[in-house]
């Protein structure tokens, strides 16, 4: 006959094991709704990937990818013009409350849907870049499309924005150019059910209009995300089947441009020091909403992922993403929340020895990704910002 102690013992022995049992399918449930499998490799290793000492001082390249869409939720044209007014209104008083390591104000980049182009809309953001503010370029949503069909929606698109609004620029042969970031994070046709894209040679397509680099990654927890992580990569297009971006080449310091389209992806990793349920980490993904809006922790967080052209790991390129035209994100974006990650980041990441901190534009940060390819030094970086 058991004891009294070893049949205590055994209870609680199950009970230990039912726990571990429920944690288990709790973490195996949240890997799966989180979409973590598609990136978990990538994560992997990226945490264990040799940490190369960075000269001093660490230069801090931030860039906010604005997917700016004043329809958003069929909003009528008043509302669409209010969410415009509160940016071109609000907006310069907070951008010229912060600066750089340059002295440069705060630099917000508008991703403008082509689909729901309005000129006036245009003409208001375009006086935020002429005040040297930030910047226009390109977003697009659209579904079951074909080759030809977004070929002539994105050239006719930065057409307009260049010749009509004065924004987007040429390069050397006369096309115009222009940063990208796709709607529904469904870039090259990425969704598993084909959804809003519907185009297996999208690389090629932008490419050959013009765009400099795709903004639209980390897309986590979306089932879009690609498997390469916290990089700065050329993709190769294989219109033969979707997602080509999902892997790709590195850009490195004396490295040449491959394949069809450089990809620029903001941080992704777990945040284990924000958990769910005190158990499941919760994604950190660059987000700026008013679900979750920047802090001190967040940005010691974007940082920390170190995300850089091989062999220049003291230029880190932090690339974050929002939907500014929402009002409760605009409201965040606009006010003390992002007021006080800003006057952090400063504080912290711009003390001129350790860390120097750079606001840029989508182009700026493009422009200063082929200087570290091209193997420039820190000069380059201070021309490029001084609009050299």
């Amino acid at each position: 006959m058991a004891t009294g102690g070893a049949v205590t013992t055994a209870v609680l022995g199950g009970f230990g094991a039912a726990v571990v049992v429920g944690l288990v399918i709790i973490w195996l449930a949240a890997v799966r709704s989180r979409q973590l499998h598609r990136w978990a490799g990538g994560y992997v290793a990226h945490v264990f990937r040799r940490k190369v000492p960075a000269r001093l001082p660490v230069h801090i390249i931030l860039c906010v990818a604005d997917h700016f869409e004043p329809a958003w939720g069929a909003a009528d044209l008043e509302t669409q013009r209010a969410r415009v007014r509160r940016w071109v209104e609000g907006y310069p008083l907070l951008a010229r409350r912060h600066a750089d390591a340059g002295g440069r104000p705060y630099q917000h980049t508008f991703f403008y849907p082509a689909e729901e182009y309005m000129p006036e809309h245009l003409d208001a953001l375009a006086t935020l870049q002429r005040q040297g503010l930030g910047d226009v370029e390109i977003h697009l949503h659209h579904d079951g499309d074909s080759s030809e069909g977004v070929r002539a929606t994105l050239a006719s698109f930065a057409a307009t924005l260049h010749e009509r609004h004065g924004l987007l620029r040429k390069d050397a042969t006369g096309q115009i150019r222009y940063g990208f970031v796709h709607g529904n994070w469904a870039l090259d046709n990425s969704r598993p059910d084909g959804k809003w894209c519907g185009v297996n040679d999208e690389l090629t397509v932008l490419a050959q209009t013009g765009c400099y680099a795709d903004f639209t990654l980390p897309s986590a927890p979306s089932d879009t995300q690609t498997r390469k992580i916290n990089s700065i990569y050329y993709a190769t297009d294989d219109p033969a089947r979707p997602k080509s971006h999902d892997t790709g080449t590195d850009v490195r310091v004396g490295g040449h441009p491959s394949g069809d389209l450089l990809i620029v992806q903001g941080p992704l990793t777990l945040n284990w020091s924000n958990r769910k349920w005190g158990i499941v980490p919760r994604i950190e993904n660059g987000e700026l909403s008013s679900d979750a809006p920047p802090s001190a922790s967040r940005a010691d967080c974007w940082v920390a992922q170190e995300v850089h052209v091989r062999g220049r790991p003291e230029w880190r390129f932090v690339k974050l993403h929002t939907h500014g035209a929402q009002e409760d994100t605009s409201a965040m974006l606009l006010g003390p929340p992002m007021d006080e990650a800003l006057a952090y980041l400063e504080r912290r990441y711009n003390d001129g020895e350790r860390y120097q901190l750079h606001y840029a534009t989508a182009w700026e940060m493009y422009r200063l990704i082929k200087a570290a390819e091209r193997g420039d030094d820190v000069s380059s970086l201070q021309d490029v910002l001084a609009g050299a």
